[in-house]
């Protein structure tokens, strides 16, 4: 009886974030994935081949659906797994299981693009790809969470220290089209690293020359990316130098103004994915940052294609 009311109050949008019609769908959607991960759990712990049907032997404390909704509440509000497990009277440890055996799959299942349900971005490459098909202008913006601090003489510990926050967090990269519909969110990071760096690192100038027809505009944490690539890439114009003509100075400030209301949208989009609160502070593990924010911008990526 307190499973199935978990279930019932759970899943309703107020705690998944997603409509229970897409949620039927999403979980009807990963549930063979799961299975064939499960089959493959338990045939490498007995080591050969079942001896009984499927289905025979002991249930599930927690079934499918309700170990998808867990991980989704844990996503979304990152509850504690001991408040889920006394919701659905199980052991913490079956949230905490639950949870690890779903997330990887909400993670790689890709961005959704608008107009084409059966088509997923799951890599930059793609992006650009679809950007060059598609004459879609790209949108790039790198955004900051903040993670638990390393260990003292943790090797790597200042890395985390974000030079803009002054915080131990994680870096991931958005990249949007012109209505600030997520595409996809990746390139994850250490804090430290510039911007401009973590897009480098992650082949996106290649991409650039492998695609010189797709656009992007980006803010001034790219300008590098924008003086190589001054045909493709569109930063923040420069600012007059001191003593600048009035009529130069009001030029910039207009060419500003237009520059950053036809980029915001990837900053909406940013605050479309914070509002999953466990991407607002993750006090998380940081070794599972970049799935969680992976599975949690493929779910908004969902929500945005319909717009």
């Amino acid at each position: 009886m307190r499973q199935y009311l978990g279930r019932t109050a759970l899943s309703h949008r107020l705690f998944t974030g997603l409509q229970r019609r897409r949620l039927g769908s999403l979980i009807a959607e990963l549930a063979e994935a799961w299975m064939a991960a499960e089959e493959g759990r338990l045939h490498e712990r007995r080591g050969r081949s079942r001896l009984r049907a499927a289905g025979a032997g002991p249930n599930h404390q927690l079934v499918f659906t309700d170990r998808v909704i867990a991980t989704l509440v844990v996503l979304r509000f990152q509850l504690p797994h001991g408040a889920l497990a006394l919701l659905y009277g199980v052991d913490r440890s079956t949230i905490t299981r639950a949870v690890h055996e779903v997330r990887p799959l909400l993670a790689a299942r890709g961005f959704a693009v608008p107009g084409q349900g059966d088509l997923r971005l799951r890599t930059l490459a793609d992006v650009f790809a679809y950007a060059a098909a598609e004459d879609v202008e790209l949108r790039l913006d790198g955004t900051e969470v903040r993670v638990r601090r390393p260990r003292a003489n943790e090797p790597g510990r200042r890395a985390f220290v974000s030079g803009k926050m002054r915080q131990n967090t994680k870096k991931a990269t958005v990249v949007t089209d012109g209505q600030g519909r997520t595409l996809w969110a990746g390139a994850f990071r250490p804090g430290r690293m510039h911007d401009q760096t973590v897009v480098k690192t992650e082949g996106i100038c290649d991409l650039f020359e492998q695609y010189p027809q797709v656009r992007a505009k980006v803010d001034a944490g790219y300008r590098g990316l924008a003086k190589q690539f001054p045909d493709q890439v569109q930063a923040p114009p420069l600012k007059p130098k001191k003593g600048a003509p009035p009529e130069d100075i009001a030029a910039w400030d207009a060419a500003r103004h237009q520059q950053s209301s036809e980029r915001i949208c990837v900053e909406h989009a940013n605050a479309e994915h914070k509002q999953w609160r466990t991407l607002q502070h993750y006090l998380g593990r940081r070794e599972y940052f970049d799935e969680t924010y992976a599975a949690v911008a493929a779910l908004v990526s969902d929500r945005a294609a319909e717009r």
